[in-house]
């Protein structure tokens, strides 16, 4: 593990390829799974306060969805994610030539609302950890992802640069920076120690 601001990072978001092709996978990651889309708190408030801008984009079902749950419901672990459809679909899922993207994005590249998406779906396939005192990102494997593995193989695409404008946005410029220039100058990737 290598940690930077009281981040912990994995050091499989090195050593793992990825490369995310929707045309490939269809956007499964979006409709498959036993919770919703885990959500930071502030999220919440940004989604709620741009709904009406976000609701054209969803599908029937999705827009059945938050009228009857809201935007939010809890994992099993009690953690915030999002609605689903009849336990399958995130609230917030539309579908263009077959593929399930997501509703708060289109809005957001319509230009509509200044919200991205979650931060969780933009980090994917890496997941946040909170403990007291610090977070790890963690890379989450799953069989829906496994084209996105070997697209990210022929690329020679690691997780953290697949990944890194979700990163950026998360954690900022400097902590990208400081990622790399201790990935570059250091035997971590070469350690088994870590």
């Amino acid at each position: 593990m290598l940690i930077i601001d009281n981040v912990l990072i994995s050091r499989e978001l090195f050593t793992n390829c990825f490369c995310c092709d929707l045309s490939q996978c269809k956007g499964i990651c979006c409709v498959e799974g036993d919770a919703g889309a885990p959500l930071e708190e502030e999220e919440i408030g940004l989604i709620e306060n741009d709904l009406h801008k976000i609701i054209p984009f969803l599908t029937p079902e999705g827009k059945t969805a938050i009228e009857q749950f809201g935007i939010f419901d809890y994992d099993i672990e009690g953690q915030l994610t999002t609605t689903l459809i009849n336990e399958k679909d995130c609230v917030f899922v539309y579908y263009e030539n077959g593929i399930a993207k997501c509703g708060i994005e289109k809005a957001f590249i319509e230009k509509k609302i200044k919200f991205q998406k979650p931060i969780s779906c933009h980090l994917y396939p890496i997941r946040i950890k909170k403990y007291p005192y610090y977070e790890a990102l963690q890379y989450h494997r799953w069989e829906v992802c496994q084209i996105a593995t070997e697209i990210g193989k022929k690329k020679n695409l690691s997780v953290f640069e697949f990944l890194q404008p979700a990163l950026t946005r998360k954690y900022g410029k400097k902590w990208i920076e400081k990622v790399k220039k201790f990935v570059a100058s250091d035997n971590f990737l070469k350690s088994k120690n870590v």
